[in-house]
C-alpha cells in the first residue's frame, strides 16, 4: 500500500512539474495596427512589435500624420536591404538623401528575440562614432531583403516590425537600377498607412499567428 501511495505521489509531482514547465500561450491583443507601404511595385504589409513601444508609437504617429507619403526608398542594395523614410527624398536634391529626419532620435530598443530576418523592419541610425548610444533615426527605416537575413546587424540596430505580406515587392524594389550611391535611378515613392484592426481578423487575412509568438 505504501508503495502504491509513493508511486501515485511521484506521478503527481512529475505531472505538476511538467505542467509548470509548459509555456503559456501568448496573449493576443484585442486590436493591432496593420501597416501598409504602397509603392508602384505593389504593397508591403507589416506588423509592429509591442516589445519596442517607443519605435512602434513613433512610426504610427508619423504615418498618421502622412509624414512618409511622397518619400522614396532612397538606398537600395540587392541581397541586403531597402531603406527609406527620409523627408529629404521628396526634394530634387539627390545628394541630401539619407541625412534628413523629423528633428529627433528614438532611444535604442534592442531585443534578443527580434531578429534581422528577411522582411524585418528596423530603424536606421548614425554610426557609433557619432552615436555611441545607438539611438535610432526619428523616421528612417530599412527592410531586410536578404533571404538569409542580416544577423550581423542584431543588437546593433533596433528591429521593430516584420513583413507579413509583400516579400516579392521587397525583392522587386531591391532589383531596381541604382547609381553609385545605391539610389534608384527612378524614384520609388511610397505611401504609408496604418489601420487599426481586430487582431483575429489580421491573423485570418494574413495567416500570421507566428508573429505574436515572437
Amino acid at each position: 500500500m505504501k508503495q502504491l501511495i509513493f508511486t501515485l505521489l511521484a506521478c503527481f509531482i512529475l505531472a505538476s512539474t511538467t505542467f509548470a514547465q509548459t509555456p503559456a500561450a501568448p496573449v493576443l491583443p484585442k486590436d493591432d495596427y496593420l501597416v501598409t507601404i504602397t509603392t508602384s511595385y505593389g504593397d508591403i504589409v507589416l506588423l509592429l512589435y509591442s516589445q519596442t513601444p517607443l519605435h512602434r508609437k513613433n512610426f504610427i504617429d508619423l504615418a498618421e500624420k502622412h509624414f512618409y507619403d511622397g518619400t522614396t526608398f532612397h538606398r537600395v542594395i540587392l541581397d541586403f536591404m531597402i531603406q527609406g523614410g527620409d523627408p529629404n527624398s521628396k526634394d530634387s536634391i539627390t545628394t541630401n538623401d539619407g541625412t534628413g529626419g523629423p528633428g529627433y532620435t528614438v532611444p535604442a530598443e534592442f531585443n534578443p528575440k527580434l531578429k534581422h530576418d528577411k522582411g524585418a523592419l528596423a530603424a536606421a541610425r548614425m554610426g557609433d562614432e557619432m552615436n555611441p548610444e545607438r539611438a535610432s533615426s526619428g523616421s528612417q527605416f530599412y527592410i531586410v531583403q536578404n533571404k538569409k537575413g542580416t544577423p550581423f546587424l542584431d543588437k546593433n540596430y533596433t528591429v521593430f516590425g516584420q513583413t507579413i505580406s509583400g516579400f516579392d515587392v521587397i525583392d522587386k524594389i531591391a532589383q531596381a537600377n541604382v547609381d553609385g550611391a545605391s539610389r534608384p535611378l527612378k524614384d520609388i515613392t511610397m505611401k504609408v498607412t496604418v489601420t487599426k484592426m481586430k487582431t483575429k481578423k489580421i491573423i485570418k487575412l494574413y495567416d500570421c499567428t507566428w508573429f505574436y509568438k515572437a
